[in-house]
């Protein structure tokens, strides 16, 4: 698990203040304080039903709470409507991956087209365009060779790595992770973890990480801090380290105990 210091105090990338989401009569999120600051790794878990996902689309403005506030990256995004909130999408300052990383490459289209898509749309030059995009797969340890492919022809594992490659690419302040990698096998789901802890070590205060999973084993391997969510409602906040071996909270020992941690030797660094 990571040693990792969390950042100093700077400004934040990503400010909740005490957020609530409804759907319907059922309050999904109650209250929600959360800060992410430039280079945190920060992990979200809770089980199904938790609110995680709702975190995760309240921060990408997907959903709109009823009350509280949402920043990024210093913007009011909470209040966000047409033409405004399709602009602050645009601008690629959060930057979404999800489960299934056949949500966000086209079948239809090669894996190096779905890559730089993005930047296509914003008229970025073609060179420019190609460096982003090699620079995105050596930070994700994906073999250029291979985008030549449609997605099918990769692995479970090589596809979210192409997903987070084509995340990367427009040069985000905030990485969103939805369960980035509970939908692949035990060795493609070590890749990936280990391709987010070298992006996390290579990064630094470029880029921060919100990584929402039921898998705290993961989230050990990869995060500076945890966040633990149960109905809707924060109740552990803290460094890794910290949270996994002296849990504060019943559920938070729940979590820790029903699954094994995953070890890698990058997370593990003296």
């Amino acid at each position: 698990m990571s040693d990792r210091p969390l950042s100093p105090s700077k400004r934040p990338v990503l400010e909740l203040d005490r957020v609530s989401v409804d759907f319907g009569r059922v309050r999904v999120l109650d209250g929600v304080s959360l800060t992410v600051r430039p280079g945190d790794v920060v992990g979200v878990v809770g089980e199904s039903g938790s609110g995680k996902t709702t975190l995760a689309r309240t921060v990408l403005r997907a959903v709109a709470p009823v009350e509280g506030h949402v920043h990024v990256a210093g913007r009011d995004v909470t209040r966000l409507r047409g033409g405004a909130l399709r602009s602050w999408r645009r601008s690629g300052a959060a930057q979404y991956v999800f489960q299934d990383p056949l949500r966000s490459l086209d079948p239809a289209v090669s894996v190096a087209d779905s890559i730089v898509e993005g930047l296509r749309i914003a008229r970025v030059p073609t060179a420019d365009a190609a460096r982003r995009r090699a620079a995105s797969l050596e930070a994700v340890g994906l073999d250029e060779e291979l985008i030549a492919r449609l997605p099918a022809g990769l692995s479970g594992g090589q596809r979210q790595r192409a997903a987070i490659a084509r995340a990367l690419v427009v040069e985000p302040r905030l990485l969103v992770l939805d369960e980035p990698v509970s939908a692949l096998d035990a060795a493609s789901r070590d890749r990936v973890v280990r391709a987010l802890v070298a992006l996390r070590d290579a990064r630094g205060s470029d880029l921060a990480m919100l990584v929402i999973s039921h898998d705290i084993g993961s989230l050990a391997a990869m995060s500076d801090r945890l966040v633990v969510l149960n109905r809707g409602r924060i109740v552990e906040d803290g460094p890794t380290r910290r949270v996994v071996a002296q849990p504060e909270h019943p559920y938070t020992r729940r979590l820790i105990e029903s699954v094994p941690l995953i070890h890698t030797p990058s997370a593990n660094r003296p």
